[in-house]
């Protein structure tokens, strides 16, 4: 799965926000996925960032179906349109892998990972704010 801001940097010069410590949707993020990961049992493999604020993120959940989370992704979906920007969401069933050991590697690392990027691409080019359930 990968939850990724869209547009964020954009948003960020316009309101004046660092990019170095939490901001309103950072950190609104942040808070989000760690009750989800709380909740889910999920593994973090890249982009939690307590410290800075979570621009995106590359999750696996072990043993639950996409459509098992469909209701909380769309929670952190609706929350993040609430504060006035943009997230793409992408959850697809698949092979859980090894532990990512950078970005490149979380993204790309197993077949799924490589399909969840694939689509998160593809929904950004469309316009972003999309939750893909797969």
């Amino acid at each position: 799965m990968i939850m990724d801001l869209d547009r964020f940097g954009d948003m960020v010069r316009e309101k004046g926000w660092s990019e170095y410590s939490p901001n309103p949707v950072t950190g609104t993020l942040t808070r989000l996925v760690e009750e989800f990961v709380s909740k889910w049992s999920a593994l973090v493999l890249y982009g939690l960032d307590p410290k800075r604020g979570t621009e995106e993120v590359v999750l696996e959940v072990p043993g639950v179906s996409p459509e098992e989370l469909e209701d909380d992704l769309r929670r952190i979906l609706e929350e993040v349109k609430r504060l006035g920007a943009c997230i793409s969401i992408v959850a697809v069933k698949a092979h859980v892998g090894l532990p990512a050991s950078g970005r490149r590697e979380a993204y790309m690392g197993t077949p799924g990972r490589r399909l969840a990027a694939k689509l998160l691409r593809k929904a950004k080019r469309r316009g972003g704010c999309k939750l893909i359930v797969q």
